[in-house]
């Protein structure tokens, strides 16, 4: 127990508890807005990202609303899923902020790249499944956010890109980290060096992105096809989906072996739980089974 304490597999579960930055989607007051769906897609929670003025800059009050909202989701067992989307057309997130940055001097630009770096391993290390749904541009820190996430859905006419060495900068919210795995490392230098942009179907042929989808006339193909994935994940065992997700992550930090070992201990967790036993009953009885996250 003190190991998988120590590798984060034992986390305390509470209910997510009211909050003034939540919101139903109706509420403009807000730069993230959460909605947790109901009916059938029950268990799947939505980050919208609102603030058309700056076509989704990460600027201060973004990134403070965003962790709050992460802060308060992680501890929620019935988040079984998080989708991020825009609430802007044409716009997943343009990337940072810079009319904000102008104004902050050496320092204050050093402690936000901090801010925005711990909200990208934030995202990275949420509990449940997370999913970008990526409508529009997605650059620099957009693209950033994106790659945080376990899943990318693009539309086909989407923007995306490390562009940071065009204005002077280098990804300094992971992106060096985070694109190499996914791309390999030529690759990614390639992108990074040259600040190029990619559509979605470019992206989905180097595998940057999971899906690409055509755009539609409302703009948000992207996200539709990325609710219909997370409806595919919704039915299966939640902590066995979780387990698995910390299996994958933490073993990609370490050597075959230390990996073996992990989800060693991630499967030892999983066997007590009723989804377990549940999932075992249901193909003895040529059911579907009925998982309850326990």
């Amino acid at each position: 127990r003190a190991m998988l304490r120590a590798l984060g597999l034992l986390r305390p579960w509470r209910p997510l508890g009211v909050r003034a930055c939540t919101s139903d989607g109706t509420s403009g007051g807000h730069e993230i807005q959460v909605r947790a769906l109901a009916g059938p897609d029950q268990g799947i929670t939505e980050i919208l990202m609102n603030r058309p003025h700056a076509r989704n800059a990460l600027g201060n009050i973004f990134v403070s609303e965003m962790l709050d909202a992460l802060a308060r989701l992680q501890e929620d067992q019935k988040v079984r899923v998080l989708l991020f989307r825009s609430g802007v057309k044409g716009v997943f997130c343009a990337g940072a902020d810079l009319k904000e940055r102008e104004q902050m001097s050496a320092a204050e630009v050093g402690v936000f790249v901090q801010r925005l770096r711990g909200l990208m391993n934030d995202i990275a290390a949420f509990p449940a499944p997370t999913i970008a749904a990526m409508d529009g541009f997605a650059l620099g820190g957009g693209l950033e956010l994106a790659l945080a996430c376990d899943l990318r859905v693009a539309a086909s006419s989407a923007i995306m890109g490390l562009i940071e060495t065009t204005r002077g900068l280098l990804p300094g919210a992971g992106g060096t980290q985070r694109l190499p795995r996914c791309l390999g490392v030529a690759l990614a230098k390639e992108l990074i060096f040259t600040g190029r942009r990619l559509s979605g179907v470019q992206a989905h042929t180097l595998g940057l992105v999971n899906h690409t989808v055509d755009q539609n006339k409302e703009g948000d193909a992207a996200y539709h096809r990325a609710l219909a994935l997370a409806q595919e994940i919704l039915p299966q065992a939640p902590i066995a989906v979780r387990l698995g997700k910390v299996a994958i992550d933490r073993g990609m930090e370490v050597d075959i072996t230390s990996g073996m070992a992990i989800e060693g201990m991630c499967y030892a967790q999983n066997i007590p739980t009723q989804d377990r036993l549940e999932g075992m009953a249901a193909f003895r009885e040529k059911r579907p089974p009925e998982f309850v996250g326990k």
